[in-house]
């Protein structure tokens, strides 16, 4: 009801009910559309956001509610990476307007109507008005005027009585001229809801010469209909919109407005009204024509129109000669990450589940936030800005803490750090990046990092069209706030030792090759021997820290005595032994103890490789995961992985026997039947997350196996019951 009150078409509740084929009925929606006659109290857009606001909905923005889009307002399409800058007005000097030297009135009035007007169309039109006092300024203003002729029994009217204006149209006050509305009437009065025919828009400006205005907007390639001069300040421009409703309308001219206004006019925004008054030529005001400059000039229609404007505003740069190459030293970006990443540019972390991805992104926003080191490179310092897409607000605060912690280093800049918590408020990476920008276009971020990027993707991961347009959102982040945009991928099933860091990514390969710096991480297959070195190091450094806290005069601990935790327990029983309450501390002590045994052993090995587009090859770099942080260990260096490159060809001739549709079918029955109890219908989100992988991805893989169908949203397996 709302729709069809607010001017949409059958066909826009059509397509949005088809998203729910469980209920979707061919031709249900057109006969409930018949039985919609209005009330005396009818449902409005409005109606629909109250009742959404009382059942908890909040616009996207948040409470400020600034993205929310209005029933009764324009939507601009976002213009964040455009300029629209086509006129320079510097160079502007002007284009004649030639008053025509044969002044024939009717003939005007005959052309205008015959442009604008179908014979059948009722128009509007005013000759007559009323003195208006606006401070020391009279004006006059419009009435109502006339609203039942066609445009075809004007036409016929003024051949039939030779031309004669007042015999057909009445006589016109020569100090005020002609007034027409430019679009279609109902007959039945003159205000919006009069308007048949969203055709037309009135574009006019007085904020320069006349001369100026003209070559404006030729050289816009507005789509004009008419241009008229108004007998004074300015012209008249009648702009073929076309639109399909008042909704269209409503955007199209927020478009046009925009367009022009960047090249130079400025627009009188009461004329966006599509019942609005223009200059009607064939009349005199206060001694000066009103006649037609132009009919049908500029591009043909709308659409040609707009993808003109689009393809002069692609951003792409000017071609540039290279004849001054050697002229002076070419500056690069700053390094963000020492030998790793320039500010601005673009760098992707991988690897598999539980290789602690989104700690080390957090731990790289803190480095780059307080100027210190991350894996081993020196970072640069500045603000940055962390979206987090998958933690609640307290949980992300806790890992910040957490991390600071234990790095123990302070945190005398952590008013560096912006969160972004979008947890339950997120949108596809397109519609996201925008409002990134606009929020974030004053901040002076040195890097923005995004976290974790399935809950944004767009498309078919696997597809290179759908990832290329998904990619490029992070190259409009990165121009248009001239900071580095960071983010994690997961890996692709299998074992990854025998690839390259670039091909570890899961998905299109799209992923491995648009961003500048990609980082990898693979786990290290370590042997038992080394886990025990690692328990025995951490339970001397607990016995050697408690005897410095607890008993600082005892001196009998030798520099080898801290590497054995024989001798070590042995200092610390004497140590304590000394002490009143030493059996209490004692347990005190064996409690952290435990708790560092823990952590060594739930610790997991890792290696970082690199593919870089700036630098040349880093030395892998090693490290434990040891929550919540990422511990160098250069004595990790010497561990194989499980398979070695030489065998990468042999790992090739397996994979080609398995096809990637059979491989995603069986990924995709493996998370079925973990997730699933006893057969029973399972979310796409939970599968998504499981497999890391977007919703669309599942959906389309779903689709391209038969052995799965989609009932209530839910997934079964097509042979359940």
């Amino acid at each position: 009801m709302a729709l069809k009150y607010e001017g949409y078409s059958v066909s826009d509740w059509e397509s949005w009910s088809r998203n729910d084929q469980g209920r979707y009925h061919d031709g249900e929606c057109e006969k409930k559309w018949e039985t919609f006659d209005g009330a005396n109290s009818p449902v409005t857009g409005a109606t629909i956001t109250q009742l959404a606001k009382d059942n908890g909905w909040q616009s996207h923005g948040g409470a400020d509610g600034d993205d929310f889009i209005g029933w009764d307002e324009g939507f601009v399409a976002t213009d964040i990476d455009k300029g629209y800058k086509i006129v320079n007005t510097d160079y502007v000097v002007g284009q004649e307007i030639k008053e025509p030297t044969n002044w024939n009135p009717s003939q005007e009035i005959v052309d205008y109507m015959k442009t604008l007007f179908n014979a059948g169309d009722v128009i509007g039109y005013v000759n007559d008005g009323y003195p208006h006092k606006q401070g020391e300024i009279e004006k006059w203003l419009p009435n109502k005027g006339v609203y039942t002729k066609t445009a075809g029994e004007i036409i016929d009217g003024l051949r039939r009585n030779k031309g004669d204006i007042g015999a057909v149209m009445g006589d016109a006050n020569p100090e005020i001229g002609a007034w027409i509305r430019f679009n279609p009437l109902d007959g039945k009065g003159v205000k919006n809801d009069n308007v048949v025919d969203f055709r037309y828009a009135l574009v006019e400006s007085d904020s320069m010469s006349l001369e100026q205005q003209n070559e404006i907007m030729h050289k816009l390639e507005l789509p004009i209909a008419t241009l008229t001069y108004s007998g004074s300040k300015s012209i008249h421009a009648v702009v073929k919109v076309n639109a399909a409703n008042y909704p269209q309308y409503q955007e199209r001219v927020d478009y046009l407005y925009k367009i022009v206004e960047k090249n130079g006019l400025k627009v009188d925004k009461q004329n966006k009204n599509p019942s609005r008054l223009t200059r009607l030529p064939g009349f005199e005001r206060q001694g000066k024509k009103q006649f037609l400059i132009a009919k049908n000039i500029g591009k043909h229609s709308w659409e040609e129109w707009e993808e003109y404007i689009e393809d002069m505003n692609d951003n792409l740069p000017e071609m540039k000669n290279m004849s001054d190459l050697f002229d002076k030293p070419i500056v690069l970006a700053p390094e963000l990450i020492s030998g790793i990443l320039r500010q601005g540019h673009k760098m992707l972390i991988a690897g598999p589940s539980k290789a602690g991805k989104s700690f080390s992104l957090i731990q790289l926003a803190i480095a780059i936030a307080e100027g210190w080191k991350w894996f081993g490179f020196n970072c640069q310092q500045g603000k940055v800005l962390y979206v987090n897409l998958e933690l609640d607000e307290r949980s992300a605060k806790k890992r910040f803490v957490d991390i600071y912690n234990t790095l123990g280093r302070g945190h005398n800049h952590v008013s560096n750090i912006d969160v972004w918590n979008l947890r339950g408020k997120t949108s596809p990476m397109d519609k996201l990046a925008p409002k990134l920008i606009r929020r974030a276009e004053k901040a002076d971020y040195k890097a923005v990092i995004i976290d974790p990027i399935y809950k944004v993707l767009t498309g078919d991961e696997n597809n290179a069209h759908d990832m290329s347009l998904f990619v490029n959102q992070f190259d409009l982040i990165a121009t248009e706030l001239k900071c580095s945009v960071i983010y994690a991928h997961h890996h692709s099933k299998g074992i990854q030792s025998g690839k390259s860091s670039i091909d570890r990514s899961s998905g299109s390969g799209v992923f491995a090759r648009d961003p500048d710096a990609i980082l990898d991480l693979i786990e290290l297959p370590v042997e038992e021997q080394r886990y025990m070195q690692r328990v025995n190091q951490a339970i001397c450094n607990v016995y050697d820290l408690a005897i410095k806290k607890f008993n600082p005069m005892y001196d009998e601990v030798g520099v080898d005595d801290r590497f054995s935790e024989k001798q070590m327990t042995h200092h610390l029983m004497a140590a304590m032994n000394k002490l009143p309450n030493g059996q209490q501390l004692l347990k005190q002590i064996n409690e952290q103890r435990n708790i560092a045994v823990e952590a060594m052993r739930q610790a997991t090995a890792w290696r970082l490789e690199g593919t870089l587009r700036e630098f040349p090859k880093f030395k892998s770099v090693n490290a434990w995961f040891q929550y919540p942080i990422h511990v160098l260990d250069d004595t990790l260096q010497d561990i194989k992985l499980e398979e070695e490159p030489t065998a990468k060809w042999k790992k090739g001739v397996k994979k080609s026997n398995q096809s990637r549709s059979e491989k995603t079918k069986q990924e995709l029955e493996e998370a079925f039947n973990i997730l699933s109890e006893g057969g029973e219908p399972v979310e796409p989100k939970a599968i998504a997350e499981y497999l890391e992988i977007a919703k669309s991805t599942v959906y389309a893989r779903i689709r391209k196996h038969e052995g799965f169908k989609i009932i209530d949203g839910l997934i079964e397996k097509s042979n359940s019951k």
